[in-house]
Parts: C-alpha cells; structure tokens; sequence
C-alpha cells in the first residue's frame, strides 16, 4: 500500500511474511498465492506491498539462478504484489517447533551473515518495482548479548562496513538504493535505540542505519520522542520501521494476570519480559522466567515481547502497546517530512497466541491481517497522508 505524504514523497506499507513460515522458493511462491493475494483482495487493492522474509535456502536459489528471481518478480506482479523491503533478521528455522534463541544464529561476527544480507540486498534490488529505487532490509542487532566479546563486535562492525561498500557497488551497478537497519531488541547487544547510536555513529554510512520496532522498543520501556530525538540529533538514518504492539501487564502483582500472562508463555519464541524500576530496568529471557519465582519485581508494570495482533488488544487484565505505536508513528510520518519511507506491521506471533485466540485456518488469518493493514492504514490517514491506488 502506497500514501502520499504531505511534502509530495511516497511513504510504503508492507506486511511481514514471517508469519507464513517458508525455507524454500517453492514455499515463498506457496505464500504468494495463498496468503498474500488473499489479503489483498479482503483490502479491495489493486497493489498491496509484503516484506518479504526469505530464508537462507530460498534467498540461494533466487540469488544463484536468474530464471528463478525473474519468475518470483513476475508472480509478485501476476498476483498484485509488491516488495520494497526484506525482513533479514531470521536466517533459518523461523517456522520450527522452537525457535528461541536460535533466531540471533548466524550473527553479524560469523562470515554467513554477511554473505546472506548481501544476497538479499541482490534479490531485493531486482525485486522492486520499477518505479522505485530504494529499497530496505531489517536486521539482527549484532548479536545475542551473551556472544558478544570485544573480538567479536569489533568484527561484527567491520562486516557491516563491507557490507556498506557492496551496497555502494550495487548501486552504481544497478541504480537501485539498498539499505540495512539494525532492529534493537530485548537482549540483544543493541537492546535499545540508545545502544544502536556509538556502533552506528562509529560507522557512519548512511547505507547502514536502524529499523525501529515499536514492540521492542514499547517492551524496553523507551520513550518514543526521546529514542526518535536522539537518533536525528546523531544523525542515524531510521531505515524502515516495524508497526507492532507488546503485551503489557499494568498490575503483574495480582493473581489474575499472572494467570492471564501464563496464557502466552509458549514454547516456541523467546518472549522477553521487562520492568522499570528505579534502579534502572530490570528484565528476564523469557516470560515464563519472569512469571516463575521471584526474579522480576512486580511492584510495576510489565511488558514482554510478544507481537499481539494491532487491532485486537489481549482481554483484561492485560493490554498491548498500542499507544506507544501511535506516538512513534506521529513522530516517523506526521511531520513536516517524514522520518522514513517504509512501515511494515509484523505480528508473526498469530499461531502462538493462547489457542483460543489464534485463526482457525488460511481465511481467518488472512482476515487478522487485513484488520491490521486497515488500522495502520486508517493511522496514517489521520496523520495527513493519502493513500494511493
């Protein structure tokens, strides 16, 4: 979905295919046809934007066989479908059984890291549309916090300075404009917006910048205004940005949210859980850690990262982010320019939700997905901006 901004430039809205597991090509093209187009249709568009997720298999054969990508293009047109921005931060395995700590594998000091963002830049800069020249792809913040030695981060930022020069050289190539943005996220070695600024300021390409995910930054309790101010004030480019909502508990104290919270401790992605305390904020891996004994104080609200569908806030006694995604989408595009050109909603949690509240086969997911196309659709109307045919 396309919208004219106020200032005359075009603002995208994808959403996110990692909620339609997929390794292979065969896969991807699967997606196409039974998911994507189907969402389209339930929003009466002609043209509907996805970021794509491709996994290291399927990301191989489009970049190592020419026939393979021009076939993807012509069925992402075929079926009124188009991609200006990749999700890179999953490699492999997203759809497993457990995927917890196995989504930060490889990260940004292994040499496999590096190969498959640039073989998805490839894709992408042959993927857009043809009249667009830039296109963006999310990432893992450099790793998980426990990899991470003063060696290994020193060689995780001279990757991505590598990777900053191939991108130079696939533009004079191509014409086409690819940019990679690190997404903070809870446990990471860039948890926050705050963490992002030394390693990107150090490495000052404005090819290599930040996606904001207004889940983990809702989940680490920043203040939208102040992680936006600084990030101008650096001058670190926000990439792209990721609308989706964290489920918070206001009184985790009470019986009847734990019992609540318990619903969504699943066992299939890591749902860090965090706190403001006075001392600073205080946190746990996973939900199911926080919710056991005593190791996350309770005398304050909680957050944990879970993406819940935007327009179906969980029932009480819990709630969702939803306002705090409001306020950084105020700030990204309801000024006088916009901060960046690509949102894209990203709730791939739908199946791991309490069972009764996941979709009951392809038709009602494709439902949940275009009432959240439609609510940040309706957002960003509100702020001014006019969607396009």
């Amino acid at each position: 979905m396309r919208f004219r901004h106020p200032d005359g430039s075009t603002v995208h809205l994808a959403y996110c295919t990692n909620v339609h597991p997929a390794e292979t090509l065969d896969g991807v093209l699967a997606q196409l046809r039974d998911h994507c187009e189907p969402v389209r249709r339930r929003l009466h568009r002609d043209r509907l934007g996805i970021g794509l997720w491709l996994a290291k298999d399927a990301a191989h054969a489009l970049v190592t066989d020419p026939s393979a990508l021009r076939g993807l293009r012509t069925e992402l047109d075929r079926r009124g479908l188009e991609v200006v921005t990749l999700n890179g931060f999953p490699y492999e395995g997203f759809g497993a059984e457990e995927v917890k700590y196995r989504v930060y594998k490889p990260d940004w000091a292994d040499p496999e890291r590096l190969d498959h963002t640039f073989a998805l830049a490839r894709v992408l800069a042959a993927l857009l549309p043809d009249d667009v020249t830039e296109g963006t792809i999310s990432t893992l913040p450099l790793a998980w916090r426990t990899a991470a030695t003063e060696e290994r981060t020193a060689t995780a930022r001279t990757a991505l300075l590598t990777l900053a020069e191939r991108l130079d050289a696939l533009h004079e190539l191509t014409g086409r404009s690819i940019r990679i943005g690190l997404e903070p996220e809870p446990g990471c070695v860039v948890e926050t917006t705050a963490d992002a600024l030394a390693p990107l300021t150090a490495i000052a390409h404005d090819r290599i910048g930040i996606c904001v995910d207004t889940c983990h930054l809702a989940t680490s309790f920043e203040d939208p205004h102040t992680a936006l101010d600084a990030l101008t004030e650096a001058r670190v480019p926000v990439v792209k940005s990721q609308l989706s909502a964290a489920l918070h508990a206001e009184h985790p104290h009470l019986p009847e949210v734990r019992t609540a919270l318990a619903a969504f401790d699943e066992p299939r992605f890591l749902h860090q859980t965090r706190t403001a305390t006075a001392a600073g904020l205080r946190g746990t891996d996973d939900l199911g850690e926080a919710l056991n004994g005593d190791s996350l104080p309770d005398a304050a609200p909680w957050r944990a990262h879970f993406h819940v569908p935007l327009h179906a806030a969980p029932a009480a006694p819990l709630t969702s982010t939803l306002p705090v995604l409001k306020s950084v989408l105020t700030r990204l595009v309801g000024g006088p320019h916009p901060l960046t050109s690509h949102l894209e909603v990203e709730t791939y949690t739908w199946q791991a939700l309490p069972p009764e509240l996941r979709p009951r086969g392809r038709t009602q997911l494709a439902d949940g997905i275009a009432a959240e196309l439609t609510l940040a659709r309706d957002l960003l109307t509100d702020l001014g901006l006019k969607e396009l045919p």
